[in-house]
């Protein structure tokens, strides 16, 4: 009945489940919900509520609202107002039972509440949850609301104008267990008892008499602020300091914008804290510190951003031998999710010994800009992660391990490091990382299914053979479910680990190389690409063509870009495994000579027409080339037959291209169409091509596009082929024509809808 959600603090439930809810609720027990409908005049007669207990108006920008209400049922009123409305100061008066009255929007003056000097309000003995939430006017809360003492949560978030709350207005609550005044709202908090407009305003002194206070949100803009003994609330499960506006359900403190120092942050961790947020919190060095070790046994989240000072955030210390603590369940083994971004100063994210610490629960842990950090764990850390599925790690300029060699305990550690549930691995501008993984750890990788290494140019090896590191029997690193692999750096790694090394990867669908320097031995370690689908190849400075062997029966998009000594992209043989290639886009590559080459072993075999007819990629739907200068023709004319789902077709900046179809020298005309036909084609784009002189040259020179919509030509000053509309509103193009083509050096464009037209 009920659906998942964003965030923990809330739940979706299905328009349908709602319907039947709302209706049983009209009908049963007096709940009139008009909620979400945007509604902003008043609809109902002065007594349409009278039988109500509950009335929601949330979701809706309401312009008016009657004088009064007769209400003498009404429990619960949640109403949502345009800002610009004034509440009618009678507005209130005939709610004599209400419990829980939330107000968002409006005007809403003392007045609005002062009925009768307030007698109403003193009256309303059994309101619980008084919600002002952004109510824009509100200046001060009126002194008279002391006298609720039944009221459980008071929240005035986003009251952007309240200025003053009265002295031990607060204090006065005692049964309060939420008080919400965080996001935009009141910060004058004042330490004498009188602020600076010599009226007096609320202390946080006066929290010290909420005993029962489960859930505080506000906003401590200096520490100034806070009086020298004060101490927070031991009781309360739950901190927002300048938080946002959730209505907050776990143990936690979210600490924002703040300048509290390291005495502050020890009271506020005496509680049995489970999620920390700390945000621009620029005076605090070590966030946890070694006194306040036994907070780390509850912690279940703590994300730390952009803390300019901070240096370390575990001082672990040491446990007296022998003591309660120490044979008590380790440090953090509770935490299930670490992130730390925008550190500068951080060294360390550990201080101190480790055998004590357990990262059992740990599930997600994210780093990134940590510009003086050099490793993340240590090896007995390592060896604590069985839960770990997705680590990322950005811009750690200086990071050189993930793993430390020595973590600087005596104890030895008997087994090798393993993440048995990591599922993704994304590193990314850590530009000193030298090694990632001991090649011992390889097979505890099991669930790994997304690696990237981006610019990481001085990574020497990804599994790397450390001291007494032994090679599996066979040579082979096996990842059954790695299916997508994105390795982009400019350095001479070989790639999973020693050269005698190879990867098995027969899960893997996507692949990105970029900027290897040694792709022959890159190629050699990977196999069993059996079920890739996308093959991407970028800034490969040595790479001739696609390593010999390849069967790529379910590539479906291949791209080849700045691949400056590549001289042909398949060869005959490969061709036959392509059935499913869609996208073809080969960029910049400035010494490619042709496509489809020969095979090695074909160099005295004839290529006849039939055979070329049968190099086909029947589901080609894109070609796109770019900047491949020695480029004299894309494909042999015979081959336009099997290109039956070719939609788009762009070619640009090729000086050297004489022609999209050539003839094959070896072709027979006896099997070559003299009028070919691209069935689907939509799209065809030719532009600043210096050299080219026809469409197709050979035997066919005719071609015929029923399906096309838009074909452009640009700065094409030697094209003869002269390209025109048949009677049926089909486009062609006929090649065989001696004289450079009328208006073939004007750029020219056409459109199904439109027709011809000049383009600049």
């Amino acid at each position: 009945m009920l659906l998942g959600s964003e965030t923990e603090e809330h739940v979706r439930m299905h328009d349908l489940v709602r319907d039947v809810a709302i209706r049983i609720a009209r009908t049963e027990y007096g709940f009139e919900v008009k909620a979400g409908l945007g509604l902003e005049k008043w609809q109902w007669t002065g007594k349409s509520f009278e039988g109500c207990t509950t009335i929601s108006l949330m979701g809706n920008k309401l312009a008016e609202l009657p004088e009064g209400l007769v209400c003498p049922r009404l429990k619960v009123l949640l109403l949502e107002l345009d800002d610009g409305l004034n509440v009618p100061q009678r507005f209130f008066e005939g709610m004599k039972e209400i419990e829980v009255l939330s107000l968002k929007g409006g005007c809403l003056s003392l007045q609005s509440l002062e009925c009768k000097d307030l007698i109403w309000l003193r009256k309303l003995q059994r309101l619980k949850i008084l919600g002002l939430r952004w109510c824009l006017s509100i200046e001060e809360l009126p002194d008279e609301i002391r006298e609720l003492q039944e009221l459980r949560l008071l929240d005035v978030t986003g009251c952007g104008r309240l200025r003053r709350i009265p002295v031990n207005l607060i204090g006065r609550l005692r049964k309060l267990e939420e008080l919400l005044i965080g996001k935009e709202s009141f910060e004058e908090w004042d330490v004498d008892g009188c602020d600076n407009t010599g009226g007096k305003n609320a202390s946080l002194t006066e929290l010290n008499s909420l005993s029962q206070l489960a859930v505080l949100s506000l906003r401590i803009p200096k520490v100034e602020c806070i009086p020298r003994d004060f101490v927070f609330p031991r009781d309360c499960t739950s901190f927002k300091v300048r938080a946002n506006y959730r209505y907050p359900t776990s143990t936690r403190l979210k600490l924002d914008g703040t300048s509290l120092n390291a005495k502050t942050f020890e009271q506020l961790f005496l509680h049995k804290l489970e999620i920390v947020k700390v945000r621009d919190c620029g005076d605090v060095f070590t966030l946890f510190p070694a006194k306040l070790r036994q907070v780390l046994k509850n912690l279940k989240e703590v994300i730390v951003d952009r803390c300019k000072s901070l240096e370390e955030v575990f001082e672990l210390g040491e446990a007296d031998e022998g003591s309660s603590e120490e044979k008590e369940m380790s440090l953090l083994s509770s935490l299930t999710k670490l992130q730390l971004s925008w550190l500068p100063e951080l060294k360390c994210i550990w201080k101190g010994p480790t055998r004590n610490v357990s990262l059992q629960s740990l599930v997600h842990l994210n780093v990134w800009y940590l510009n003086k950090l050099t490793f993340i764990f240590t090896p007995s850390l390592a060896q604590s992660l069985p839960q770990l599925e997705s680590l990322y790690i950005s811009e750690c300029g200086e990071l050189k391990h993930i793993i430390i060699e020595e973590d600087g305990e005596r104890e030895i550690i008997p087994e090798s490091p393993g993440f048995p549930k990591l599922k993704t691995l994304r590193i990314y501008g850590c530009s000193k990382l030298e090694y990632v993984f001991p090649v011992s750890m390889s097979p505890s990788l099991p669930n790994l299914e997304q690696m990237t290494i981006d610019r990481a140019d001085n990574l020497k090896q990804i599994f790397y053979s450390g001291e007494g590191d032994a090679l599996t029997t066979d040579g082979i690193i096996k990842f059954p479910r790695l299916s997508k692999l994105s390795l982009c750096s400019r350095s001479n790694y070989s790639f999973f680990g020693p050269t005698n090394l190879a990867a098995q990867l027969p899960s893997l669908q996507i692949l990105k190389i970029d900027g290897h320097k040694e792709l022959g031995n890159l190629s050699a370690q990977l196999q069993g690409l059996t079920n890739l689908e996308t093959l991407r190849l970028e800034s490969l400075p040595d790479m001739r063509y696609l390593w010999k062997g390849l069967v790529l029966s379910k590539l479906t998009t291949l791209k080849v870009v700045k691949c400056k000594r590549l001289t042909h992209v398949f060869t005959c043989s490969m061709i036959v495994s392509l059935v499913q290639l869609k996208v073809l886009k080969i960029l910049s590559c400035e010494k490619l000579e042709q496509i489809i080459a020969k095979d090695d072993d074909e160099n005295d075999q004839i290529l006849l027409g039939d055979h070329l007819q049968s190099l086909c990629f029947p589901n080609l739907c894109e070609i796109k080339i770019r900047e491949c200068n020695k480029l004299k023709s894309l494909f042999p004319v015979a081959m336009a037959s099997g290109l039956p789902n070719l939609q788009i077709l762009r070619v640009t900046k090729a000086s050297q291209l004489l022609e999209v179809f050539g003839q094959d020298d070896q072709a027979s005309p006896i099997n070559v169409e003299k009028e070919m036909v691209l069935p689907n084609l939509k799209e065809l784009s030719l532009e600043q091509l210096s050299s080219i002189v026809y469409f197709s040259f050979g035997w066919c020179d005719y071609f015929l596009f029923p399906r096309l919509e838009k074909f452009k030509v640009h700065l094409c000053p030697k094209l003869t082929t002269k390209f025109a509309t048949t009677p049926d509103d089909s486009m062609s193009a006929q090649s065989e024509v001696s004289e450079v083509a009328e208006d073939s050096s004007i750029n020219r464009e056409w459109t199904r809808d439109k027709g011809w037209r000049l383009v600049s």
